[in-house]
């Protein structure tokens, strides 16, 4: 079994599907590689892919007519994203932006339509995903304008231990300052500055390239 193979068998989604189901699932996915500060796609385009994070970090942004950037998630090992621009059918409302070389699963929309339209256990996981991620919008709506450099750096980091959105994470995540920064819309100097008051506070411990969460719940609520 290769990685690509394996990353989907290890899926979050594949434990709701049947042997068929993910034999279908698997066939025709591709992994593809980006390098840091490529771009998967830019706003407008017809990306006709589910994508799935095998290793990386990708930047789900976009700029407003007047110029203002907005980040709207990160997505690292083992998360996947894109669902609703799939079942739509529709161009990319955002940019898809690689912080560090990055390998992608990319299952084509084809096979993406076929567990939607087939499988009960996909559309079981497909529900909950959604409603995750749509939680995540709206509290970053919410971050961007009202809290604090170190609550949105607080707050964004306790996204990545989501368990539906990112799988693969645990305690502990592989970010630098500056990728932390680049997500949460602030200076590497203010995430340095911020996590060191964090840690502080006893709520993580940050070393390097690394964060290690002690208390996510306070994470998630955080407003100095």
């Amino acid at each position: 079994m290769n990685a690509r193979q394996d990353f989907i068998t290890n899926a979050i989604w594949a434990s709701e599907l049947t042997d068929e189901e993910l034999e279908r699932a698997s066939r025709g996915t591709v992994e593809k590689r980006f390098a840091k500060g490529s771009y998967v796609c830019h706003r407008g385009d017809k990306l006709d892919y589910w994508t799935g994070v095998i290793e990386g970090l990708v930047k789900i942004a976009a700029v407003s007519q007047d110029g203002k950037a907005m980040t709207f998630a990160g997505a690292t090992n083992g998360s996947w994203f894109g669902e609703g621009s799939v079942l739509k059918g529709e161009a990319r409302q955002y940019d898809l932006v690689v912080l560090r070389d990055t390998r992608l699963a990319m299952m084509p929309r084809a096979n993406f339509m076929w567990l939607y339209e087939n499988s009960r256990g996909f559309n079981r996981f497909l529900v909950r995903q959604l409603n995750e991620r749509m939680g995540q919008f709206i509290a970053t709506i919410e971050y961007d304008r009202i809290l604090s450099p170190r609550a949105r750096v607080a707050r964004n980091l306790s996204w990545f231990f989501n368990p539906v959105l990112y799988p693969a994470v645990a305690t502990e995540i592989e970010i630098s300052q500056e990728e932390l920064g680049l997500l949460a819309g602030v200076s590497r100097a203010v995430v340095n500055k911020s996590l060191q008051e964090l840690e502080d506070e006893g709520l993580l411990v940050a070393g390097h390239g690394r964060i290690r969460v002690i208390d996510l719940e306070s994470l998630k609520r955080y407003e100095p």
